[in-house]
């Protein structure tokens, strides 16, 4: 009785009605909910509060970040769920609209940096990974003469080491930069077409431009922790794969290192171990094993595999 009464109460206000509707829709901080709602950040911090003590949304920080959406258990997700057919008015439209043109920006926002730092990306990845040979540590464990999708490419240092092994390596970034310059480090080899060893494609990691089951492995090194839904990109890695498919993780174990967010571009301080296990059992990988590699400034670096069923 008294959870019911706290929900029910939780909703009883616009904005806070507002708030839920959007986080349903997306997991947002609280700057980006405060340019959507156009309210001042205090007022938006409060309704929050309210929302998570009722158990209708769930807080996750990162260093100074904290973003939220919608509860993911009961009872609050069920009755979310159960009141979704009520919240397609004008005004839930609109909101909706605003929340998913913030998403868009920042996805923006991450193309904008990577154009902007891709002539010396290489520079700034070994002042992390230092002697870490990631790609070499990757490409062991691609299978020989298999198509292999390296999925956020960058400027093409893993494309060059698949290749050897690879029978077709497909690179998938969306800079057009980066693009340029993995055409150039492979010398010629690549093509629009898909017919040489390596296969250029600009592309969004949620809308890959490969067909279903392409790919017999792919890899997704040192991305998810760009991404604002790693889900939708876990899910369309499964779709391109082929059963059986190799799903290949490389990133930041988690870490407070808030700096890496205006270094680096990071918009997740690191993976979570536990969630990423269960972001690829929502996206119907099973989860393998995991190993961590330590690098510079106190950082990790976690491999983990997964398969598609």
């Amino acid at each position: 009785m008294t959870d019911l009464l706290r929900i029910h109460k939780a909703l009883a206000d616009e904005t806070r009605l507002r708030l839920v509707g959007i986080l349903r829709r997306h997991e947002l901080n609280v700057g980006e909910l405060v340019a959507v709602m156009g309210m001042g950040q205090p007022r938006i911090s409060r309704h929050l509060k309210i929302l998570d003590e009722a158990g209708l949304v769930d807080c996750r920080r990162e260093g100074l970040w904290a973003f939220y959406r919608a509860a993911s258990s009961d009872p609050g997700r069920t009755l979310l769920d159960t009141s979704a057919e009520f919240m397609d008015t004008p005004e839930f439209v609109t909101d909706a609209a605003r929340a998913d043109a913030a998403v868009r920006e920042r996805v923006q926002a991450t193309r904008r940096f990577f154009d902007a730092v891709a002539g010396r990306w290489r520079d700034l990845s070994r002042e992390v990974l230092g002697e870490l040979d990631l790609p070499g540590i990757i490409a062991e464990r691609v299978p020989e003469g298999a198509a292999v999708a390296d999925l956020g490419c960058g400027p093409g240092e893993l494309l060059e080491r698949l290749s050897e092994r690879a029978c077709l390596v497909i690179g998938v970034d969306n800079s057009q930069r980066m693009l340029e310059l993995a055409g150039q480090r492979l010398n010629g080899k690549a093509s629009q077409s898909g017919q040489a060893g390596v296969s250029l494609r600009l592309g969004d990691l949620t809308h890959l431009p490969l067909r279903e089951g392409e790919a017999h492995a792919a890899v997704l090194s040192m991305v998810l922790h760009h991404l604002p839904d790693p889900v939708a990109a876990l899910s369309e890695a499964r779709r391109v794969l082929c059963p059986g498919g190799r799903l290949i993780i490389a990133d930041f174990d988690r870490h407070e290192n808030e700096a890496m967010r205006v270094q680096y571009g990071d918009a997740r301080l690191g993976l979570d171990q536990q969630q990423l296990r269960a972001w690829f059992e929502e996206a119907g990988f099973v989860p393998g094993p995991v190993e961590l590699y330590p690098v510079n400034q106190g950082l990790n670096v976690l491999l983990a595999e997964a398969a598609r069923p």
